[in-house]
């Protein structure tokens, strides 16, 4: 039997490491990249058992479900942990997190996500990545449903440890992803004697394996396909340019938000501020009353391929996703979105205006 998945060439140490440079390219950075061989909680939970401890006091930044998983994870390590949550219709401010240091002088790490697609809110990372560089901690950002549909800019905003995902606005595979590393991060994992080594989660045992020897021979097979996936993920943002395919992302998510407001029925933006809403994905509240997973479940009645989602956990009553991100990041799919969720309400006796909606997420895009 043939098949276009069976029987391919090795992938080489060579073409392997042109594919981390062109995700450096796409990070803005001239720090190291590793391109991890797993799904994006590889990386993101390798990163901080490698870089936090029990010396460590890190300032989590929760705007969603992940950064409380960094919390616990930056426990289990021993380190001190210092939460510092905001509503999720909201995003943090620079000067909360100035505030933070100011009340906490201790803090030698920042953990925190860029675009929360769970929540729909994103953080003002450009202006907080200088207030976490004048104090000199270690910055870790999470920017696995950001890149792509946003700036990411690693460099200039003096992030250290950055983690990509391609299964989001890169449009690409989900098992494979990414994480640059600062000459500063490296130096903080080599001094931790309870970064892991010898294990799937050390990013030490790739820099020495791989990095340091020139990124001659890899250390093991590839995920073959998923390597050739996120390389064509590439192809196709290079040919397109990265300003337009951010461009659409940000164009589905003014067209979602401004339809959803005209369509009525209570539905509303669940962040409350459209400068602080993720271009990736946008987030609305159900109506008072209705249960946000039994109208998602009618809206997808009529066209289960619709991106639309629930929240997540205990959101899942209140929260629903229309998660615009990759192919998904089209007019049509924001009209098919509207006009399936229009249905529903309607089917719940709830006044809406569909022709309304779909005009003001036309006007939107525009």
């Amino acid at each position: 039997m043939t098949h276009p998945f069976l029987d391919l060439a090795p992938l080489s140490a060579a073409r392997f490491a042109s594919i981390e440079d062109r995700v450096a390219r796409l990070l803005s950075t001239e720090q190291d990249v590793l391109i991890m061989q797993g799904e994006a909680l590889l990386p993101l939970e390798g990163a901080i058992r490698a870089t936090a401890g029990p010396g460590t006091t890190a300032l989590n930044v929760i705007t969603g479900p992940y950064g409380q998983t960094f919390g616990d994870w930056l426990r289990d390590c021993g380190a001190t942990v210092i939460d510092l949550s905001v509503p999720f219709r909201t995003a943090v401010s620079a000067e909360q997190i100035r505030q933070a240091f100011a009340e906490h002088p201790e803090i030698d790490f920042v953990s925190l996500v860029h675009a929360e697609a769970a929540t729909g809110n994103t953080n003002p990372v450009a202006e907080i990545g200088p207030v976490v560089r004048e104090h000199g901690a270690l910055f870790y950002l999470d920017a696995v449903a950001s890149v792509g549909a946003e700036p990411v800019l690693v460099d200039a905003w003096g992030v250290d440890l950055c983690v990509i995902g391609a299964q989001k606005a890169m449009g690409g595979p989900a098992g494979v992803s990414a994480v640059s590393v600062s000459e500063r991060a490296w130096a903080r994992m080599a001094a931790n004697p309870g970064a892991p080594r010898r294990s799937y989660l050390s990013l030490l045992d790739w820099k020495e394996r791989w990095l340091d020897g020139g990124r001659r021979a890899l250390p093991h097979a590839p995920a073959q396909l998923e390597m050739l996936a996120l390389e064509a993920c590439l192809d196709r943002i290079e040919a397109d340019g990265l300003e337009a395919v951010m461009a659409r992302h940000a164009r589905a998510a003014a067209a979602t938000r401004a339809g959803a407001v005209a369509l009525g029925g209570g539905l509303q933006p669940y962040v409350d501020r459209g400068a602080e809403a993720a271009p990736v994905a946008t987030t609305l509240r159900a109506p008072s009353g209705v249960d946000a997973s039994e109208l998602v479940a009618l809206a997808l009645a009529s066209d289960p391929a619709l991106p639309l989602a629930a929240g997540g956990g205990a959101l899942a009553k209140e929260m629903i996703r229309v998660n615009h991100y990759g192919p998904d990041a089209t007019p049509g799919t924001v009209r098919g979105c509207l006009t399936a969720l229009g249905t529903a309400l309607a089917g719940r006796n709830l006044d809406t205006d569909l022709p309304a909606a779909l005009q003001a997420a036309d006007e939107a895009w525009r």
